[in-house]
């Protein structure tokens, strides 16, 4: 009985320990089970950084084909000021994901904020990884309206 009592209190105080922390840092406490890297799919949140070639790639990709089939001329000469925002700024047990902020210019010479997402497990047919993207005054439909704020943790 004494044991069993023990045992009891020392699980509970090892809970209240990690859910303290997880508040300190910011982050909720997510129980084990409830992780997303022990799911059916699990996700590790192996995710590339946010000035990784292919990640930029994707974009300038993206964005260029949108703009060249529905808007215009304008195509993506260059990154800079690229920098994190967040990994995984929700929780473990939410889909990884890697928020990143930067500059880019365009060939008509102007320059603006590109608020970006790395997300995992979101690329054709759940495979990979996937980037989610607004460029600041460029987001004509206001999908991630105000000011690409919703593009952003």
């Amino acid at each position: 009985m004494r044991r069993a009592l023990l045992t009891t209190t020392l699980v509970s105080a090892a809970c209240l320990a990690a859910t303290l922390g997880a508040e300190a840092s910011g982050r909720r406490y997510v129980a084990p089970p409830d992780r997303a890297e022990e799911r059916i799919i699990p996700m590790y949140g192996a995710l590339p950084a946010c000035d990784d070639p292919s990640v930029l790639g994707e974009l300038t990709s993206w964005f260029n084909s949108r703009e060249a089939k529905f808007w215009g001329p304008l195509q993506v000469v260059t990154y800079d000021r690229i920098r994190p925002l967040a990994y995984r700024p929700w929780g473990d047990d939410f889909i990884p994901r890697r928020f990143c902020t930067g500059r880019i210019a365009l060939n008509d010479g102007s320059l603006h904020r590109v608020d970006y997402s790395v997300r995992e497990n979101l690329g054709l047919f759940g495979r990979g990884w996937n980037v989610n993207w607004c460029v600041n005054g460029l987001d004509r439909h206001r999908s991630y309206a105000p000011d690409c704020k919703m593009a952003r943790p």
